[in-house]
């Protein structure tokens, strides 16, 4: 089976354009080399895939007909990803939320205002004299002209 419709149907990626797409990127490779989509698969390969800002790699158990249900996958491929990816992973995916949970929207006002409290309009406020800003005075200015 060629490798862009296996990944399609073992529920890797959703279109087997997106498959096709990602290969092209040499994102997809078999053992140490980067693969076309025409390459065939077979059982006992090792295949390493970059997604998500990770990667994956799955061992081929079995070939597959045709796309299967979720619960299926399991039947045919073995993940053998390292756990430091997955972990990496958890990683940014807490990163993200340390703000706001996934779909809640856009900031409101009131997250808004503290959130510019936060970064602070202090610096703005402090120097709004600008010979002070720049350490002269008016006086100092005169001496330096003469």
């Amino acid at each position: 089976m060629r490798i862009d419709k296996f990944l399609w149907c073992i529920r890797f990626y959703k279109t087997r354009s997106i498959a096709t797409e990602e290969i092209k990127k040499n994102r997809v490779s078999i053992g140490t080399s980067a693969v076309k989509s025409s390459k065939e698969v077979k059982e006992g390969d090792i295949i390493k895939i970059r997604k998500n800002q990770i990667d994956y790699k799955i061992k081929v158990t079995q070939i597959p007909k045709s796309r299967m249900g979720a619960k299926l996958v399991p039947l045919h491929i073995q993940d053998v990803t390292d756990k430091e990816q997955y972990e990496l992973l958890k990683l940014r995916k807490m990163s993200q939320d340390y703000y706001r949970n996934k779909g809640e929207g856009r900031p409101t006002k009131k997250d808004r205002r503290e959130m510019d409290d936060y970064v602070g309009n202090d610096i703005a406020s402090d120097f709004t004299d600008w010979d002070d800003f720049f350490g002269e005075t008016a006086d100092s200015a005169d001496e330096n002209e003469n």
